[in-house]
């Protein structure tokens, strides 16, 4: 799906939308951007009074031999689904093998299966979903195993086995898969070489560095979505989270700022979701290992309910997670996995940590019931009386 066409861009805004170029060097001291149209091949230079940096991320590519065979996707862009979808359909292939355990390889291994192909994913950690604590990302792993995916967990990657330049297996550091097709999903680094090579300061992640205006620090420009940071509300470090929903609002605020009105990027808490088979999975703020990392004192609790009244058809299981601070009460994260109308039940989670609420403050917010959308008590707040009841 586009959004928008460069005409609709041309037409409607009076904005050149030039797409099929690519820029190749920024000069903050002459205000100037090259570029090479790569239809053409012709060269450009640009003037700029204000610029605006949103190069996105681009996948992470491990430096071994094979990983340029044909056969071997990555999945970050619009194209590339485009291109696997292709694959799937002209070549019915029997397996697949999925590289990393993350968002892009569990959603990947469902729309698989669904397609009759066997699966099996490799994944370097000992457990799935590394953004979830262990105990909730069990139930993913169990999930998947029961509807036919392979896990191998603590492997890693360590080559291909090719047949005329295409791949016909994954090696890993103890055994080899066959694999008619290979999705590598290890994750995104902020496209942000165009601004280090240009004298931009770059931050800890490697991410272009940026204020709540989504400012860089060289004058007149900004940068917004994967290759800009953000700043984490909980741990108070800077952050890239490769998420639509962050780089849209960012997005957002830069172009205000640079149009001339006044707006801010408060932070993120890294709230984000999936669906495994019939499984929902979300998670916001902090785990309790990232928690120690930035030096803040955690406890967990872990409930068990139901997703609607115990007695109305459909009721399906769901598992929440809260981390808080043990002295003060305040919360600091949570993890969400259950059935239907489990996963947006995070957004009552990611709102209090904007608001820097206590478990205690949210035992009575006042949540909507019915018995087709929730117990008398939600989830959530049986989860906070569990927390304060600790406190």
């Amino acid at each position: 799906m586009v959004i928008r066409s460069p005409r609709a861009f041309r037409e409607k805004q009076n904005i050149d939308a030039r797409v099929r170029h690519r820029v190749t060097a920024i000069d903050p001291r002459k205000r100037t951007v090259r570029a090479e149209n790569l239809e053409t091949g012709k060269a450009m230079e640009e003037p700029f009074d204000l610029l605006l940096i949103a190069t996105g991320a681009s996948p992470i590519l491990p430096n071994i031999p094979g990983i340029g065979a044909r056969g071997v996707y990555t999945l970050s862009n619009l194209q590339s689904g485009i291109a696997v979808r292709e694959a799937v359909d002209r070549q019915n292939p029997r397996q697949a093998v999925l590289v990393g355990a993350g968002y892009i390889g569990l959603e990947m291994a469902e729309n698989f299966i669904r397609r009759g192909i066997r699966v099996a994913v490799v994944e370097k950690a000992p457990q799935v979903m590394s953004n979830l604590d262990p105990d909730m990302a069990m139930l993913l792993a169990e999930e998947l195993a029961k509807n036919g995916v392979e896990l191998f967990l603590e492997e890693s990657l360590q080559g291909f086995e090719l047949q005329r330049e295409e791949v016909r297996a994954v090696v890993t550091d103890r055994r080899t898969l066959p694999a008619d097709l290979v999705v590598l999903g290890l994750g995104v680094r902020p496209n942000s070489q165009l601004a280090r090579e240009a004298g931009i300061p770059i931050g800890e992640t490697g991410g272009i560095k940026v204020n709540e205006k989504m400012q860089a620090e060289t004058g007149g420009i900004w940068a917004a979505g994967n290759c800009a940071e953000a700043f984490h509300l909980l741990s108070r470090r800077p952050v890239v989270f490769a998420l639509g929903t962050v780089a849209n609002k960012q997005g957002r605020v830069a172009g205000i700022n640079i149009a001339g009105g006044r707006a801010v990027f408060p932070g993120v808490v890294g709230t984000a979701m999936v669906k495994v088979f019939d499984w929902e999975a979300a998670r916001t703020g902090l785990q309790e290992r990232e928690a120690k990392q930035a030096g803040i004192s955690s406890a967990g609790v872990k409930i068990e309910a139901r997703t609607r009244a115990g007695y109305y058809p459909g009721a399906g299981k769901i598992f929440v997670k809260i981390v808080f601070e043990p002295g003060s009460g305040r919360l600091l994260g949570g993890q969400i996995v259950g059935h239907e109308g489990a996963g947006k039940r995070i957004d009552v989670l990611a709102t209090a940590l904007h608001a820097g609420m206590t478990v205690e403050q949210m035992i009575n917010l006042d949540l909507g019931y019915s018995p087709p959308f929730s117990p008398a008590w939600d989830p959530v707040l049986i989860a906070c009386r569990q927390a304060a009841g600790q406190i």
